[in-house]
């Protein structure tokens, strides 16, 4: 393992001569998003510097996924709480997000002890996967539904993902949720609601689920926002 990655201190936009030179207040208004991002408010600083570092990750940004994920260590982001995503993107964006990411993670903690690998056998009982589905949506999505008729095992598949992402990780489930809700932010992704319902339900406030979103915006822009605070009022 080499060398653990050094922190910048100025975020590199920023500290572009040609934005300070041509476009002054565009760099004035990424520094008030970066205040809102870097400053304890509704969710904690190293928490959301974790929230970039995903999206950052998701979006295939290595350089700023790593600068935010060694920003958030120092910040006292804890190792099992940066451990954490890479279950939460392993759900959300599926195996090449969840890797790149633990690579990210070894790199700024490379004192990690990796535990040795070995699968529980974990029984799904009848019922348990649907009764889950309808206690977290209200109703069946009609997605879930298919896997239900069409290939039962994957619904369980999916309850056991989801189950592992939102209550089996050192991320409380607010901010498990609140993870989803900055990296489907900033894919501009309609399912972005939901986990905003989900993030409520387990005491998030309004403040903090926007303050998600925000965090968002250096990965995804403008856009991010406006998706994700539409998405607010679903």
């Amino acid at each position: 393992m080499g060398e653990p990655f050094v922190t910048q201190t100025t975020n590199p936009l920023l500290a572009l001569g040609l934005l300070q030179a041509k476009a002054p207040k565009t760099v004035a208004g990424f520094r008030r998003w970066r205040q809102i991002i870097d400053s304890d408010g509704a969710i904690p600083a190293p928490v959301k510097r974790l929230f970039v570092a995903c999206a950052a990750t998701v979006k295939g940004y290595e350089d700023m996924a790593r600068r935010e994920l060694a920003a958030a260590k120092a910040a006292g982001l804890s190792e099992a709480e940066a451990g954490a995503a890479v279950a939460i993107l392993a759900s959300v964006r599926g195996e090449g997000a969840s890797l790149r990411y633990h690579g990210f993670f070894r790199e700024i903690w490379p004192e990690a002890q990796a535990p040795e690998p070995g699968e529980q056998a974990i029984e799904v009982a009848p019922g348990e996967a649907e009764a889950n589905f309808l206690q977290y949506f209200g109703t069946m999505p009609p997605s879930l539904g298919k896997l239900f008729d069409l290939v039962p095992l994957g619904a369980d598949a999916y309850y056991l993902m989801r189950e592992g992402t939102l209550s089996g990780t050192a991320l409380d489930p607010a901010h498990a949720e609140l993870l989803l809700v900055t990296v489907l932010s900033a894919d501009y992704s309609s399912w972005t609601s939901v986990h905003m319902q989900g993030a409520r339900k387990a005491g998030a406030s309004e403040a903090a689920v926007a303050e998600a979103v925000i965090c968002a915006v250096p990965t995804a822009g403008l856009s991010a926002w406006v998706v994700g605070a539409t998405a607010m009022d679903s």
